[in-house]
C-alpha cells in the first residue's frame, strides 16, 4: 500500500456517470486511508451521490452573479451567462479555491471537469501537483447534423447555426486554453485519449473506470420481456435510434422499451413519445430512480441497449454487464473498449436494421444470453471494478508527486 496522501479534490459536475465515478474514486481513496478533502462551487452537485458521505470535508464556494461580470463575460466569453451564473464570476469563485488549496497542506489535486467549461478555470491557478481527468473535451457542433439534419432553405435555421458555431467556437476556445494548465492529464478511454490529442494536441493517459459490484451484481430476480437504455433523455443518447430500431421488429417480437434517466429535455422527450406511439414502439421513461432500483432493472431486462453518439467511455455498459446482462451497443466511442464482441454483448453498427436484427437474435436465444452474462460478469470482476480503478489512479497520483 502506499503511503497516505493528502489529497484535494475539485469538481463543478451535475448528477450522472462523470459525477458517478468521482465518487467511486473519492470512496476508493478515503477506504485506502488517504485523507481528501472536496471543494466546489456552489453551481455543483452534491445531492447525487454527496461526497460528504465519504470524505474528511466537503468545501463549498459560492458563485456570485454580478452586473459588471455579466458584461464583461458577454464580450469575453459568450453566452455571458450559463443558467444564472456569469463565467468570469465562475472564474473568480474557482481562483478563490486555488489559493485555499495552494496553502493547505495537500500532496496532490485531483481535478474533474467543469460543467460549464470542461476544463476548470482552477487548473490556471493551481500551484500543487495535480491531475485533471478530463472525461471528454467539449464537443463541437458537427456530431449536431447528424441528429438534427439541416433543414433547406431556412433563413432562420441558418442565422441560428452561425450563432451556434460562434458560440461552440468560443467554448472550445475556453476549454482548451484551460486544459494547456494542467501538470498531467487523464482521460477515460484511448478513444477520448486520441480525441483530446486530435483537438488540443495535449497528451493524456489513459485511467479506465470501474463499476461498485457491492451494487451491481446479479440477484435472484427472474427476467422479464423487456429491453433496457439508461442515460439522460436527450437526442445525442441515441433512444431516437433505440425506437426507430425497434420499429422494424415484427409487432409479435417487439420488445417493450424501459428508458432510465437522471434528466430530459422537454420537448424532446415530449417528441420521442409520440413518435414511439406512431410506431407502436411501446416505451416507458423511469426519471430518477435510486441505484438499488436501477441493479434491479439491470438483472431483469434480457439485454441492455446502449447508442449514444460518440460516448467517451460509459459506465452504463459496465454496471450492466457486472449484473451479468449482456449488452447491444453501438461499435462507438469508448464502449468499444469495455463490451467483447460475441462474449459479453454484440457492438453493432449504427444503423437500424442491423440493430434490429441483432436485438432480435438475442432475444431468440436464451442460452447465448446466459453465456453471455456468465462472460461479463468474470471480465468485470478481473478488471473493471472501482479496485482496480481506484489503484490505476493512485498510481498516476503517486507519479505526479514524484515527478
Amino acid at each position: 500500500m502506499s503511503e497516505r496522501l493528502n489529497i484535494a479534490v475539485f469538481h463543478n459536475l451535475p448528477s450522472g456517470g462523470a459525477k458517478r465515478a468521482l465518487y467511486g474514486y473519492v470512496d476508493y481513496l478515503t477506504k485506502n486511508n488517504h485523507q481528501v478533502d472536496v471543494f466546489v462551487p456552489s453551481s455543483a452537485n452534491e445531492e447525487f451521490l454527496p461526497l460528504k458521505d465519504v470524505v474528511r470535508n466537503v468545501y463549498t464556494f459560492p458563485v456570485s452573479n454580478t452586473f459588471g461580470n455579466s458584461i464583461y463575460s458577454s464580450i469575453k466569453y459568450i453566452p455571458p451567462q450559463v443558467k444564472k451564473i456569469s463565467l468570469r464570476d465562475l472564474e473568480k469563485t474557482e481562483q478563490n479555491i486555488a489559493e485555499v488549496i495552494n496553502n493547505g497542506n495537500y500532496d496532490v489535486v485531483f481535478s474533474e471537469q467543469d460543467q460549464y467549461t470542461m476544463a476548470p478555470f482552477l487548473l490556471k491557478y493551481l500551484k500543487k501537483p495535480h491531475v485533471y481527468y478530463c472525461q471528454q473535451p467539449l464537443r463541437n457542433d458537427a456530431i449536431s447534423e447528424v441528429i438534427f439534419p439541416r433543414k433547406k432553405n431556412n433563413i432562420i435555421g441558418a442565422l441560428r447555426r452561425v450563432g451556434s458555431k460562434i458560440v461552440v467556437k468560443r467554448g472550445l476556445d475556453i476549454d482548451k486554453s484551460n486544459s494547456e494548465y494542467s501538470d498531467y492529464t487523464l482521460s477515460n478511454s484511448y478513444f477520448s485519449r486520441e480525441t483530446i490529442l486530435r483537438m488540443y494536441g495535449i497528451n493524456s493517459h489513459v485511467s479506465y473506470l470501474g463499476v461498485d459490484i457491492e451494487m451491481f451484481k446479479p440477484i435472484d430476480v427472474p427476467r422479464e420481456s423487456f429491453i433496457l437504455s439508461v442515460g439522460t433523455f436527450t437526442p445525442e443518447k441515441g433512444h431516437g435510434f433505440l425506437v426507430d430500431s425497434l420499429a422494424l421488429i415484427d409487432p409479435e417480437l417487439r420488445p417493450k422499451l424501459i428508458v432510465v434517466s437522471n434528466s430530459s429535455y422537454p420537448p424532446w422527450k415530449v417528441y420521442l413519445e409520440k413518435h414511439a406511439a406512431k410506431l407502436n414502439v411501446e416505451m416507458e421513461i423511469l426519471n430518477l430512480i435510486n441505484d438499488k432500483e436501477l441493479a434491479v432493472l439491470y438483472n431483469q431486462a434480457e439485454i441492455v441497449v446502449y447508442s449514444p453518439y460518440l460516448e467517451p467511455f460509459g459506465l452504463v455498459p459496465l454496471e450492466s454487464m457486472a449484473c451479468g446482462t449482456p449488452v447491444v451497443a453501438v461499435k462507438e466511442g469508448g464502449v468499444r473498449e469495455t463490451v467483447i464482441h460475441k462474449k459479453t454483448g454484440l457492438l453493432i453498427d449504427r444503423d437500424e436494421e442491423i440493430f434490429a436484427e441483432a436485438i432480435t437474435k438475442m432475444l431468440s436465444n436464451d442460452y447465448k444470453r446466459y453465456d453471455m452474462g456468465k462472460n461479463a460478469v468474470k471480465s468485470i470482476e478481473n478488471y473493471w471494478t472501482i479496485d482496480h480503478a481506484g489503484d490505476r489512479l493512485l498510481e498516476h497520483l503517486n507519479h505526479v508527486i514524484s515527478k
